[in-house]
């Protein structure tokens, strides 16, 4: 990717943003054009609400003005309309087009909806948010480790029926406890992080298998059920690719000791539903903390709703007050990077899609 300070670069903002954030983005350097016209954008319903209100709808007049700054940019900030769809119509529309940075950590699967042959996706780049999540998904994870051992479900279900339990039940220490992280990325080593604090060893896989400070040891995902065996947690990290599909099914749920607490804030497909209600029901696992689901919204019908030892977070464990910002902040160091020339981080890698 080449590029100097001499050459002129259009930015268009593509989703809804502040002002104030907007005006970063312009700071970066003067030769940086910032398209943003906030009356194309949906209002946002809550912080960092990137897709805007659903109700919003733009005249024919203002959808062609959408479009064509959109059309004008290099760069765009954020998939158009937050959508597949937008993103198959910018490729074919736009020429000019290099780089869209996605405000999504896991942006592969939108890529992939998008339809779009391999090769129109090497005609520009999208990088993703990743790293922008990871303290807020690593907060949660250990909010479920927590969840699980010190048996708030339990206390929840005693509290609302107003009963006193005869029996003192003890609950679990986290300190000194083991912790197995699939997906030893920049969530999974913040999650890490954390669980250290709190006095948990920890040990995880990675596709690359390499020592990692911190990390007792460190395996692919062949090697995950060695692990589990001593494990009181685990924590998923990992993408939907078609090398996780359902990873954690019926044989990896029977490698962990029983009593294992087991959070999951990557995707839902790693996941096999069915052989974790088995591993809930046979005491495999004694608490599931999940933010993802094969099927989102997860369906009426899935017994995960009810189930006594299960948290369903409907995938917003990543979101945050401070999300914008975040994102935005990141947007100016990659267009910093952009500028000069070099190599742009968290490609969404487009035969893995992740």
């Amino acid at each position: 990717m080449m590029n100097t300070m001499t050459t002129k670069t259009t930015v268009a903002i593509a989703v809804p943003l502040e002002a104030e954030l907007v005006e970063r983005i312009r700071a970066v350097d003067p030769s940086v054009t910032v398209l943003y016209e906030p009356d194309l954008l949906p209002p946002e319903r809550f912080p960092a609400d990137h897709s805007g209100d659903p109700d919003f709808r733009r005249t024919p007049e203002q959808e062609e003005r959408y479009w064509d700054m959109l059309n004008k940019a290099q760069v765009l900030y954020g998939l158009p309309n937050e959508s597949p769809a937008g993103l198959a119509r910018i490729a074919g529309s736009n020429p000019r087009l290099e780089w869209i940075h996605a405000m999504a950590a896991g942006a592969g699967g939108a890529v992939k909806a998008s339809g779009l042959d391999a090769e129109t996706l090497q005609k520009f780049k999208v990088t993703t948010s990743a790293g922008v999540h990871a303290l807020p998904l690593a907060e949660f994870a250990v909010f479920g480790i927590l969840n699980g051992f010190k048996r708030s479900a339990e206390l929840a279900q005693d509290q609302a029926a107003k009963v006193w339990p005869e029996l003192r039940t003890p609950t679990r220490l986290v300190n000194g406890s083991r912790l197995v992280v699939t997906g030893l990325g920049e969530i999974g080593l913040e999650t890490a992080r954390i669980a250290r604090a709190l006095g948990m060893s920890i040990s995880g896989t990675k596709r690359t298998v390499e020592p990692i400070d911190g990390i007792e040891e460190v395996t692919d995902n062949d090697g995950l059920p060695g692990l589990l065996a001593a494990a009181d947690a685990v924590v998923n990290t990992l993408p939907g690719t078609p090398y996780t599909e359902k990873l954690f099914g019926r044989e990896v749920f029977a490698a962990m000791k029983p009593g294992t607490v087991f959070v999951n804030v990557g995707r839902g497909t790693v996941v096999d539903e069915e052989a974790l209600l088995e591993a809930l029901e046979n005491g495999q696992v004694s608490y599931a903390c999940l933010d993802v689901f094969a099927v989102e919204p997860l369906p009426q019908d899935s017994p995960l709703w009810s189930h006594p030892k299960v948290m369903v977070s409907p995938h917003t464990s990543a979101l945050s007050a401070a999300e914008n910002r975040l994102i935005a902040e990141r947007f100016a160091s990659n267009l910093r990077t952009y500028l000069d020339g070099g190599e742009l981080p968290h490609l969404v890698d487009t035969v893995h899609f992740y």
